[in-house]
């Protein structure tokens, strides 16, 4: 199966097209799930595991690859679903998230397909598993749930995101008390987050769940004759996101006459070596991994003294 997944330089082709690819499996039974191709390293059949002491219950164990020893995490029973049956058909989708490598197990892999983000929709409200989905699709006249892969690790191993006194310039914070910044994300953990650090700097945080919300609240403000070149700082922006991703709300903002010199900052969970060469080519003007606080805070005063001309520190 791991022949299957196409290479970065043919994935970075789907970039600025509002597409995506999505790798389907089976966590037993007839649903549909699936997981962003970006964000998979490789599929193989469940190699052997060993046990470690004091684990988290959906860690099943850790395999040794290439060097590297990875976790394993059942991933029916971290979204509640129950305990995955091993059989031959048992196999593990080796992923890459905010720089650590670990595995999900899963029942069966299906195939990859190559979509358009305005086929991937937010999941509708109090559905069944849809705290543990950021998005939901439809194919052959069925629905495939998109896990929400963040959720599942912060509940493995939660997120710091505390940040220190240290980190932050009061001087700058007086300067920008009151200002907004504008933020895209579907994961409610990555908004938490964010919306956490910016707080704490005094910023005032409009929250929006995708791309395509972001750009109406963009286009509400030019249409009230909002000062969005004084009054909005930047604006923080997964990639992956339903209806609109990151990417091509980037491109249509630099394609607006009134948008086009918004600071954009491409803050996502994707491969850091990926994100960076699509930074450069969609036009942000900085790319963060998520999770970091430290880093977030550095880089979002870092840009405001830069869209401020204040001298850098």
């Amino acid at each position: 199966m791991s022949g299957v997944l196409s290479t970065v330089d043919a994935r970075t082709q789907l970039v600025g097209q509002n597409r995506l690819e999505l790798l389907l499996f089976s966590l037993g039974g007839s649903q549909r799930f699936a997981i962003n191709v970006f964000k998979v390293q490789e599929v193989l059949s469940l190699p052997p595991l060993t046990e470690i002491p004091d684990r988290h219950e959906v860690v099943v164990g850790v395999t040794h690859l290439r060097g590297q020893t990875i976790p394993v995490v059942d991933l029916r029973r971290a979204i509640k679903m129950g305990t995955t049956k091993i059989d031959e058909n048992s196999t593990i989708i080796v992923t890459e998230y905010n720089m650590t490598v670990q595995a999900f197990l899963v029942s069966g892999v299906e195939r990859i397909v190559n979509m358009n983000w305005n086929e991937i929709l937010p999941p509708p409200a109090g559905a069944g598993r849809s705290h543990y989905l950021t998005a939901i699709t439809q194919m052959d006249d069925r629905i495939v749930e998109i896990i929400d892969v963040e959720k599942v690790l912060a509940e493995i191993t939660p997120y710091n995101v505390e940040i220190s006194d240290d980190w932050v310039d009061d001087e700058l914070v007086e300067c920008i008390k009151g200002k907004q910044i504008l933020i895209a994300d579907d994961s409610q953990v990555a908004l938490n987050q964010v919306t956490g650090v910016l707080e704490k700097l005094g910023i005032d945080v409009v929250a929006t769940h995708n791309g395509l919300e972001a750009y109406q609240v963009l286009e509400a403000w030019k249409a009230e004759g909002k000062d969005i070149a004084n009054d909005v700082l930047m604006m923080i922006t997964d990639a992956e996101m339903p209806e609109m991703d990151g990417y091509m709300l980037t491109t249509e903002i630099r394609k607006d006459p009134v948008l086009k010199g918004m600071f954009i900052v491409l803050h996502t969970s994707l491969s850091g070596n990926f994100n960076k060469a699509m930074v450069e080519k969609v036009g942000c003007d900085g790319f963060l991994s998520k999770f970091q606080p430290e880093q977030l805070t550095k880089e979002v005063q870092r840009i405001i003294r830069k869209k401020l001309g204040m001298e850098e520190k």
